[in-house]
């Protein structure tokens, strides 16, 4: 067997297509298959990469149960990183960063709380 690379992450939204609108708006996807599959999901593309936005079934999961604990989106250059965390910054979204030492990130919350991160290995 041989897997290339993700395809697409799901994720469940309170307001998909508020949800479809932030992740546009802030870190550049685009929306894809309009229309398709009665509107469920919502499909959306940055690269190779696609999101799903479902609707919350059930906003009352337990804490317990098994959930996504982040995804990240990479930043090809150093500039391309910084200039993320300015429009995270024009745009009022708080963020923190860290230095994994080999790596850079900043982590912030989409409206539905789910943990992006935007990481690149160019520190040098």
């Amino acid at each position: 067997m041989r897997l290339e690379q993700v395809d697409h992450i799901a994720i469940t939204c309170q307001a998909p297509d508020a949800a479809k609108d932030w992740y546009i708006r802030v870190l550049g996807f685009e929306h894809v298959y309009a229309g398709r599959w009665g509107g469920i999901p919502i499909f959306l593309r940055l690269g190779s990469t696609y999101l799903a936005l479902f609707p919350a079934q059930d906003a009352r999961q337990s804490s317990s149960a098994p959930r996504l604990e982040h995804f990240a989106l990479r930043a090809a250059t150093k500039s391309d990183f910084l200039e993320a965390q300015q429009h995270l910054s024009a745009l009022g979204i708080p963020y923190d960063f860290q230095d994994h030492g080999i790596a850079h990130s900043v982590h912030f919350a989409d409206p539905d709380g789910h943990k992006v991160e935007i990481t690149t290995y160019d520190v040098g």
